[in-house]
């Protein structure tokens, strides 16, 4: 047992505080969206030009020129504002961001990020998540605890360009919440069905007691 994206979603979507303006990254972060807790007004960010997303649209009613940063279709609320990417990234740099849910391709235990690309392979861009890491308060990472070979992502070292160096404060995957502290990974919480054992196994990162 384990969680699914989206209740890894979910659970990522306890993180938000109330009054927060907070940026949704690539991939699961941006299902969050569709779960933020009742009575939590929080503000969503898209580097791409947007403060105020809805939750995905219904099918049929999607607006092929309302986008998210990875290209998917949102909704609007009445209290969106649009304004271009410049404006957008002086947000980001200016600290205005409270925190930013990142999707990873690898998370180190000393909260190094490699999120942006794969040697060798074809890639969009780095997109804005190196200026994200380095501008907003707390970056919470959601992603597979595995790739798709079965290798941890959750590592003693990145083995891939790094997007930030000791950025990452808490990292949530399909297995558990860990928390980065001194000398490595504090488990927070086991996903539904997961054993202490079973999670320890699947990480190659230091886990503190």
């Amino acid at each position: 047992m384990a969680w699914d994206r989206n209740q890894m979603a979910a659970r990522a979507a306890q993180e938000l505080q109330d009054g927060w303006y907070v940026n949704l990254g690539i991939g699961i972060p941006t299902l969050v969206s569709n779960y933020i807790p009742e009575g939590v007004e929080v503000t969503l960010q898209s580097e791409n030009g947007m403060l105020g997303m809805g939750p995905f649209p219904i099918e049929g009613d999607e607006d092929a020129d309302l986008i998210n940063a990875g290209k998917q279709t949102i909704t609007e609320l009445p209290q969106t504002a649009y304004f271009d990417s410049a404006q957008s990234f002086a947000m980001i740099r200016g600290g205005k961001i409270a925190m930013a849910i990142l999707g990873a391709m690898e998370v180190a235990e000393n909260g190094d990020l490699a999120n942006w690309m794969i040697p060798g392979k074809l890639v969009k861009g780095m997109g804005g998540a190196m200026d994200l890491v380095a501008g907003v308060g707390r970056v919470v990472v959601v992603m597979d605890h595995a790739n798709k070979h079965g290798v941890s992502k959750v590592l003693k070292e990145c083995t891939l360009p790094l997007t930030g160096k000791g950025v990452v404060d808490r990292i949530i995957t399909n297995l558990g919440v860990m928390d980065v502290v001194d000398g490595g990974l504090k488990l927070v919480e086991l996903a539904d069905g997961v054993t202490d054992e079973e999670f320890r196994t699947a990480t190659e990162a230091t886990l503190i007691n």
